[in-house]
């Protein structure tokens, strides 16, 4: 595998999704941000829901980075993107970098190499 080559990705609904999803359809959850809580165990209907969102995609992350790196090897550099990225990564040490704008720097790339 050359180095700085663009692979793939992978895309999963993120927790701000879930979470509105969450306050939408289910009887009276309250809107909480999306922030770790103190303790994974919800003492409290705010805390609960703030360690399954953060806490629950932090697992999704690890997990599908470990896949990630069973694949591609364990020197493999993981890009987070995306609003709530740096909130999944503080609590993570699988995320290599946080660029929250990677996909518009991708686009402005791509608008460059097509002009003419």
């Amino acid at each position: 595998v050359r180095p700085n080559r663009l692979l793939g990705v992978a895309l999963a609904p993120g927790p701000g999704g879930a979470a509105e999803a969450l306050f939408t359809r289910a009887a009276k959850l309250p809107r909480v941000d999306l922030v770790a809580p103190e303790h994974a165990i919800g003492r409290n209907t705010v805390s609960a829901l703030q360690s399954g969102l953060v806490f629950g995609y932090v697992g999704l992350v690890e997990g599908m980075v470990a896949r990630f790196k069973a694949a591609l090897g364990p020197e493999t550099c993981v890009i987070a993107t995306g609003g709530l990225a740096e909130v999944i990564a503080r609590e993570t040490d699988v995320i290599d970098v946080v660029d929250p704008w990677l996909t518009l720097h991708g686009l402005r790339v791509i608008y460059a190499l097509n002009e003419t």
